[in-house]
């Protein structure tokens, strides 16, 4: 496989290779300005990869690449998470692993709280974490496009808003009174202005430069 730009473009049908309803909503916001075609894995009855990989990449690659060649179509994957500095990078890879089999992010935020507390952190300043996202696009040839996003802020407690997925309610970016939970999808992803705040957003941003 490779990560060379090769001057191919999406058009047509895309496998967006996710299982994750929240997710897969996100992915298609951002796919909805472009004459793209996506359908789920989900919707295709494809199974879900084991994440056997050590970085966010290397996940998302497993998970495009075996969407792909199941389908016969380009795919279109994300690994993400939340990575807490005061945790040593955790729950980072992991994230979703965090909330148990199903996948309970409640019980997740929980869990953040609870170790950062034994760590002793319990101010803004020892409270910095980062979201990351990787988004791989595979071929059924085994050619692929990486693209990667951050935003940095300040994890709060207790959650706040309903909106987004994950740990959402816990996460204010930085230069921002609100959480994501409490921004609407056109303020976390910037379709129209292309400013795009998520990390899901800003690999986005890449992404669209390079392929849409």
């Amino acid at each position: 496989m490779t990560r060379e730009r090769a001057g191919r473009k999406l058009e047509g049908k895309l496998v967006v290779a996710s299982h994750n309803p929240g997710k897969l909503r996100e992915m298609r916001e951002l796919l909805a300005p472009y004459s793209v075609e996506a359908v789920s894995a989900g919707e295709l009855g494809l199974p879900e990869p084991d994440e056997t990989g050590t970085t966010f990449a290397e996940n998302a690659a497993l998970k495009a690449h075996a969407a792909a060649k199941a389908s016969g179509l380009p795919a279109f994957a994300d690994d993400s998470g939340l990575c807490v500095d005061a945790l040593d990078g955790a729950p980072g890879i992991f994230s979703a692993r965090w909330g148990g089999p199903g996948r309970d992010f409640a019980s997740a935020m929980a869990r953040v709280e609870r170790e950062l507390v034994l760590r002793g952190a319990l101010d803004d300043e020892s409270r910095k974490a980062h979201f990351v996202s990787a988004l791989v696009v595979a071929w059924p040839d085994g050619h692929e496009e990486l693209f990667e996003g951050r935003v940095f802020g300040t994890l709060v407690f207790p959650p706040r808003g309903d909106k987004g997925f994950g740990y959402d309610p816990i996460f204010r970016p930085d230069r921002h009174t609100v959480t994501f939970g409490e921004m609407t999808a056109e303020e976390k992803h910037g379709q129209q202005t292309g400013d795009g705040l998520s990390h899901r957003a800003r690999a986005f941003a890449e992404l669209k430069r390079a392929l849409l």
